[in-house]
């Protein structure tokens, strides 16, 4: 028998400047989502009190009888309360959340300000019900608790008595462990864990029409906020990528055993990131220099908002149907989804959904615990968000005119440092491409500071 690989999933789940409020708000123009990464996983997780929906994607590329998932799980889980959804509502939340680019227009200096209104916003199916296999299992000390085939996988609920038993009735079935599964695994069974197992029914997936491996979600009763991660560090070649989406009534959802740091924000830098499309590889740098600022050991928060407006909108928010799919069950599916334009809508439209997207790197080394949460009554806004901010090109003369054109290399080589300190990019390349025109020492006035001092 060929053994298939166990691949263990990357979160194994239990499981602006401008304050004026007539400002102009920019126009969005490009996001950083969460496939600009590799080995990344996105979990969205609705939680309240104690009751949990957590749906789960990967990025899994291959064979889909190369897939397996493990995941540990509070209790026996009914048929009921696991579900297969669309990947189109994760991709929605991810550009919805994602990390953006919006752009400014200088204004002619000459002209008096103009003010905006505000506008309203897997194997082939697991021989599970065999004799054979359910004698050996007891035998190990195993317990098929529960089998069930929903969509196009193949669930099995187990629990154990020891992490040995489990492992090795879990190798003879086809999987392939990864070294260093025992002590992780064992650590779940003595908080009492079940362990939620899930591969590809092959005849089903095909008659689906599916190409890509569909979300699970499951729905159950806990008292702990957590997100099992220790699992998914064990066959991990390195650093992996997870974004959290959380959804809660009450406001943002925090870590409480590791860090919770905003991305830095609200930042101007240059216009070539926009036009010679250079974004994406920005927000990759970004992140990576922040993670090491933060020595490997943090959580970082890309966006917080409540879920019925945006400013700027990447993306239009959630559907109620869409957020009741993810498990949203307090929202009215009935209701119609708001028109929103790139500007801001009044706060008091809200759907009582606040979103938190976290964005984690991890490895077994920084990341040794489970990451847990608390939800916070705390409903700020906060977005990931960088500023490009167009010259005015015009001719006119005028004081402010010169004073505007004085400043204008200044906060160009500004923009140029701010783009350095946030990526790490050589300073001298980012001038370099900007074209930023350099004054000489000689010419310039400000470092002629004695010129005048003794003039009559």
């Amino acid at each position: 028998m060929r053994v298939k690989p166990l691949y263990f999933f990357t979160i194994l789940l239990l499981f602006s400047s401008l304050n004026n409020a007539y400002a102009f708000c920019g126009f969005y123009v490009a996001k950083a989502s969460s496939d600009l990464f590799n080995q990344s996983s996105q979990v969205v997780m609705v939680r309240d009190g104690s009751r949990n929906i957590v749906t789960m994607s990967s990025d899994f590329k291959g064979n889909v009888n190369e897939f397996a998932m493990v995941m540990p799980v509070p209790t026996v889980l009914k048929r009921e309360q696991i579900h297969v959804t669309d990947n189109k509502i994760i991709e929605h939340l991810d550009s919805y959340s994602a990390p953006r680019l919006v752009e400014y227009f200088d204004e002619n200096p000459c002209s008096p300000p103009v003010m905006y209104k505000m506008m309203p916003m897997a194997a082939p199916a697991m021989k599970s019900d065999s004799a054979t296999v359910k004698k050996r299992a007891r035998s190990l000390g195993v317990t098929i608790e529960a089998q069930y085939t929903v969509g196009e996988y193949d669930i099995m609920l187990l629990s154990a008595q020891q992490s040995g038993g489990l492992l090795t009735w879990l190798t003879e079935q086809g999987y392939k462990l990864p070294q260093g599964a025992d002590a992780v695994v064992g650590s779940y069974l003595k908080q009492k864990m079940k362990f939620f197992v899930a591969k590809v029914n092959l005849k089903k997936f095909n008659q689906s029409g599916y190409t890509r491996l569909r979300p699970i979600q499951i729905a159950y009763d806990y008292s702990r906020f957590m997100l099992p991660i220790r699992l998914g560090t064990v066959n991990s070649q390195g650093q992996q990528e997870l974004f959290i989406y959380a959804l809660s009534r009450q406001g943002r959802i925090e870590t409480t055993n590791y860090r919770t740091v905003k991305l830095p924000s609200e930042i101007e830098i240059p216009s070539y990131i926009k036009t010679q499309n250079k974004f994406a590889d920005f927000y990759r740098d970004m992140f990576r220099t922040q993670v090491k600022k933060q020595n490997n050991k943090a959580v970082f928060l890309e966006y917080a908002w409540d879920m019925n407006w945006c400013d700027p909108c990447a993306a239009d928010p959630l559907s109620n149907k869409e957020l009741r799919e993810l498990g949203v069950f307090w929202v009215n599916e009935a209701s119609n989804k708001p028109q929103i334009s790139q500007r801001r809508r009044p706060p008091q439209q809200g759907q009582n959904v606040y979103l938190s997207r976290l964005h984690v790197r991890y490895d077994r080394h920084n990341f040794p615990e489970d990451l847990l949460f608390q939800n916070t009554a705390n409903r700020e806004n906060f977005q990931g968000r960088y500023i490009i901010r167009h010259a005015w090109k015009g001719t006119e003369q005028c004081n402010a005119a010169n004073q505007y054109f004085k400043s204008l290399t200044k906060r160009q080589n500004q923009r140029a440092k701010n783009l350095s300190n946030l990526t790490g990019w050589n300073i001298n390349d980012i001038q370099k491409t900007m074209q930023i025109p350099q004054r000489s020492a000689s010419s310039s006035n400000e470092d002629m500071w004695w010129k005048d001092l003794w003039s009559q």
